[in-house]
């Protein structure tokens, strides 16, 4: 949509008409009398080639009076300053997230890919939200850091594979390096979605204190624990989810864990992260004006100047 933002401007547009019809002043003082060369200037070309002139010269006034009107596009905008959330997510990357035990349009696929599929949806739904991803295993390392640009962070979560830092579950490293993250661009709310399917790991930090330290800094912490069994029900369980840690985990920090055995326990997760982080473009979009006057400026100037070529022939 165009629109002008000084419409008023265009009231100048009658204004050389005005001039021509306004009666001449009857001259007092006596003629003087011009050289018949200088003469023949003052009479208007004949013919076409006048009204050619005339149509150069109203085309310059016109784009004159548009450029003052100051025409602009106006285009509606997700209000990325309504949020300034900072959200990052945090996979574990262990050898046990290639277990193929989740079901998917009817066939069987591993952790990891189950979590890819309704992780994008996710990440590429929360427009107006910076969204950052790292991956740990034996270590952590950052697969994306925080970006409005949702479309690269969904494409490093696509290209993520196991095995590249390990095939552990450190935790601890993986919460550390996601708050360091987090923490890195300043925004008004700073969220952190740990997902993990095994124990931790980790020897030298407790996931739980790093947890509290988040808090400490006002980052808030949800858990998602995946897959069938977890060490409550089944202690001797060698793919289980430490649920016990995860739920500590998100007690520290302020938020929830999420229990996933299946595809739509994932997709329930995802909605109910949707509804207590709420997403920025659900906000009214806000108006963004794009300056237009430069294109009516510049049609005067090619008039003009083909005005005055003309009056040299």
């Amino acid at each position: 949509m165009i629109e002008l933002a000084q419409p008023l401007a265009l009231l100048l547009l009658p204004l050389p008409l005005l001039a021509r019809l306004w009666p001449a002043r009857a001259a007092t003082a006596q003629a003087m009398a011009l050289p018949q060369g200088v003469a023949a200037l003052a009479v208007p070309a004949p013919g076409p080639r006048r009204w050619r002139g005339l149509a150069l010269v109203a085309g310059v006034w016109l784009g004159l009076c548009l450029a003052l009107a100051q025409p602009q596009r106006i285009q509606m905008v997700p209000d990325r300053s309504a949020s300034g959330r900072n959200i990052v997510i945090a996979l574990d990357m262990s050898g046990s997230m290639a277990t193929p035990d989740f079901a998917l349009e009817g066939q069987t696929v591993t952790r990891l890919d189950a979590v890819k599929q309704v992780a994008e949806g996710f990440i590429r739904a929360r427009t107006g939200d910076r969204i950052g991803l790292v991956l740990f295993a034996d270590r952590a390392y950052v697969a994306a850091p925080l970006s409005h640009d949702l479309r690269a962070v969904a494409l490093a979560l696509a290209d993520a594979q196991i095995g590249l830092t390990g095939r552990s579950t450190n935790i601890s490293d993986g919460l550390g390096l996601a708050i360091r993250r987090v923490l890195a661009e300043s925004s008004r709310s700073n969220v952190i979605v740990l997902l993990s399917d095994g124990r931790d790991t980790s020897a030298l930090l407790d996931a739980t204190q790093v947890a509290r330290l988040a808090a400490e800094r006002g980052v808030r912490i949800h858990t998602v624990a995946l897959g069938p069994e977890d060490l409550e029900s089944r202690p001797a369980a060698r793919d289980a989810v430490d649920l016990a840690t995860l739920r500590a985990i998100a007690g520290a920090a302020g938020g929830q864990t999420f229990r996933v055995r299946s595809m739509d326990d994932l997709r329930a997760m995802a909605e109910e992260l949707d509804r207590l982080e709420p997403n920025p473009s659900e906000r009214p979009p806000v108006a963004q004006a794009r300056a237009l006057w430069i294109w009516p400026a510049i049609m005067a100037l090619v008039l003009a100047l083909a005005r005055g070529m003309g009056a040299r022939e």
